[in-house]
């Protein structure tokens, strides 16, 4: 949930330079994937000016691609959430962490969303066959 009240991000350049950076995506490539020129792209991040709502989500969407992790994530992050997804408070703390590379951050990240959508998918393929031995019918007593 975006946090109301909140109507930009207090340095959302400064914050979109570092996860960029971070990730070693460059700016080319960061205002190719998000539909936004270099140049305007290059002014976000320097504060000189301040983008929509629908820009940011283009920005973050395509870093999140680009750095192979949640947009989620990088939301929460940049605190634009009032509570991050249940699986927010893992991934901002593998961000936190100071004992790990960013590489390794990005790594572990992609894996633990993996695992969630892996484990999502198996789930719902059980429930599936569960209803289809059974005829749709529940196994509860009448």
């Amino acid at each position: 949930m975006i946090k109301r009240g909140t109507p930009h991000i207090p340095d959302v350049g400064g914050f979109i330079r570092e996860q960029r950076r971070r990730g070693q995506v460059s700016l080319r490539k960061l205002a190719d994937l998000s539909g936004v020129s270099n140049p305007y792209l290059s002014q976000i991040e320097r504060g000189l000016r301040r983008p929509s709502a629908e820009v940011v989500n283009r920005i973050m969407h395509a870093m999140a691609a680009a750095m192979r992790t949640s947009a989620d994530a990088l939301y929460a992050q940049a605190g634009l959430v009032d509570q991050p997804p249940e699986n927010g408070d893992v991934l901002a703390a593998i961000f936190r962490d100071p004992g790990l590379t960013d590489k390794q951050k990005r790594v572990i990240a992609e894996l633990y969303e993996r695992s969630r959508i892996e484990t999502a998918e198996r789930r719902a393929n059980r429930r599936q066959t569960r209803q289809a031995t059974t005829g749709g019918k529940s196994h509860e007593a009448s």
